[in-house]
């Protein structure tokens, strides 16, 4: 049978995919990460289904569910909140399975930053302002980043950056980021993004790190720094433009 890495979405039931519901619908086993998918997409699992919360197992334990569930038979349906690609610690459940011989696919989801810049009401990339989004995070108490993947040298580039995973430390952030991007320059942070308890914090890197911190924002939030975020004089996109060298195929 085989295991499906479903993306469930930022946070809101409605934004995983038809995909991802169906398989869901139709999968005898669900492993979910308790503390970060919304309950109310179990009421969509067969009502005879096995469903395991994996926020208190460890990759081992994981595995032994993942494993036991394909040698009965049986599809698994593994929840794992916004999108799988990334941030996710799919990677080392996959290496797991391939070495069980146990077949498995990748179901994309909603990715929070996606879920952030529409709380924010904004496009990422704008033209002649910022065309780069580097999706990246602080070390901290994880594991240590590569070499050449710091803030201080990501922040060179001046593109646009997503930290998740940094919210707690946005002290930090702003201190590496500062001689980079300048006081002045937009920052913001979505707290619980897609969710009935969304929080959304607007500013600049001046002041950012206090307002998280009056905020209380510890947790489930992505940290966004770049000028795409307060951008207002620009060029059309040369997608649209009447200008445009039309084919017909």
């Amino acid at each position: 049978m085989t295991v499906y890495f479903i993306g469930a979405g930022p946070g809101a039931a409605d934004l995983i995919t038809v995909r991802g519901a169906r398989l869901l619908a139709t999968s005898p086993v669900c492993l979910y990460a308790g503390s970060l998918v919304p309950r109310e997409l179990l009421d969509d699992c067969p009502p005879d289904a096995r469903l395991v919360d994996t926020a208190q197992l460890n990759l081992d334990q994981i595995t032994d569910e993942l494993v036991a569930a394909d040698r009965a038979g049986h599809d698994v349906a593994r929840l794992h909140s916004g999108d799988p690609s990334v941030f996710s610690a799919v990677a080392e459940q996959m290496r797991r399975l391939d070495a069980a011989g146990v077949p498995y696919e990748m179901v994309p989801g909603v990715p929070a930053f996606a879920a952030a810049a529409a709380a924010l009401k904004r496009e990422l990339t704008v033209p002649t302002v910022g065309q780069t989004v580097v999706l990246t995070r602080v070390a901290q108490r994880a594991t240590p980043m590569p070499a050449g993947e710091d803030l201080a040298t990501l922040g060179r580039s001046g593109a646009l950056l997503v930290l998740h995973l940094a919210v707690r430390y946005a002290d930090r952030v702003v201190a590496e980021l500062l001689p980079h991007y300048g006081p002045d320059c937009p920052a913001a942070v979505v707290a619980f993004a897609s969710r009935a308890d969304e929080l959304v914090l607007r500013g600049t890197l001046d002041d950012i790190a206090d307002q998280v911190r009056a905020a209380g924002i510890t947790r489930t939030a992505v940290i966004i720094v770049g000028r795409s975020l307060g951008a207002e004089q620009f060029r059309d996109s040369h997608l649209y433009s009447s200008d445009r060298e039309r084919h017909v195929c």
